[in-house]
């Protein structure tokens, strides 16, 4: 697996991208597509309308039979993707693809752990780095488990991102903000991942809250589908994480998606 060019990888590839965003006075947009969804042959045009349209960074789903923190709507997709024969090396390969197509956005590939543990946590890591992916979001690993897998993304410059949550207790987020690489992932809401987000004084206090802590940049996804919704939180937050928006609108077709993810990279200026 090979490797187009670029001028940062890895976690400073992350850092870039938010830096390049906060230099144009706006949060960075970051999106996520389930890879082999809908289809394996759809995926390279689909994450290159992503990047046409305006994302600074994507998230690739690795599928999983187990998803607990998707909702139905990336569920479907992953079930759709397994069925397609879509496993955790063909979503490292589908990366060094796309990196061998002229690629550059920051890649995450976003699974849970036990795909991970069963594939190696060393091979994980190298294969990922070798393949052009720039970091990892294991949302079912929490940081006092995961020391093995960061020790592994650390020699090779990968961004291992955690998560918080509105229940989060304050002393917990400083803790988190201060182990996770890349960004901080607030989710915004209880639950799983899914169109519908309010932005009120309690979603407020929790990113302030998370600002206040984080030694990285700090990213509000679940629920944000509109570019009102990225308009609101473009102050508030340094990126906003579109998913399960993205994931629906993928069968639409590359040019409808390309229009979708402009429109929300539109509403990012602050």
């Amino acid at each position: 697996m090979t490797t187009s060019a670029r001028v940062e990888v890895g976690r400073a590839a992350i850092q870039g991208a938010f830096g390049h965003a906060r230099a144009e006075r706006r949060c960075a947009l970051i999106t996520y597509l389930t890879v082999g969804w809908p289809s394996p042959e759809a995926t390279p045009e689909l994450v290159a309308a992503l990047e046409a349209g305006g994302a600074d960074i994507i998230e690739l789903g690795v599928p999983f039979s187990d998803p607990v923190a998707d909702g139905p709507t990336i569920q479907r997709a992953s079930h759709a993707a397994l069925q397609a024969g879509i496993t955790p090396r063909a979503c490292v390969e589908a990366v060094a693809q796309l990196r061998e197509a002229g690629m550059s956005a920051p890649v995450l590939l976003m699974g849970y752990v036990n795909p991970i543990v069963s594939y190696g946590l060393r091979d994980w890591a190298a294969d990922c780095a070798r393949a052009g992916v720039d970091g990892l979001i294991v949302p079912d690993l929490p940081p006092e488990e995961a020391l093995p897998l960061r020790a592994e993304c650390d020699k090779r410059g990968l961004a291992l991102v955690f998560l918080v949550a509105p229940t989060t207790p304050p002393a917990r987020v400083a803790h988190i903000a201060g182990e996770t690489r890349g960004f901080l992932y607030v989710v915004s809401r209880l639950g799983i991942t899914g169109a519908g987000v309010t932005l009120d004084d309690g979603l407020r206090a929790q990113l302030a809250a998370a600002r206040q802590h984080a030694r990285t940049p700090v990213a509000v996804g679940f629920g944000i589908s509109q570019p009102e919704q990225v308009r609101a939180l473009a102050s508030l937050a340094d990126g906003v994480i579109v998913g399960s928006a993205v994931v629906e609108r993928a069968v639409e077709g590359t040019a409808a998606l390309q229009d979708y993810v402009a429109s929300l990279r539109a509403a990012t200026h602050v």
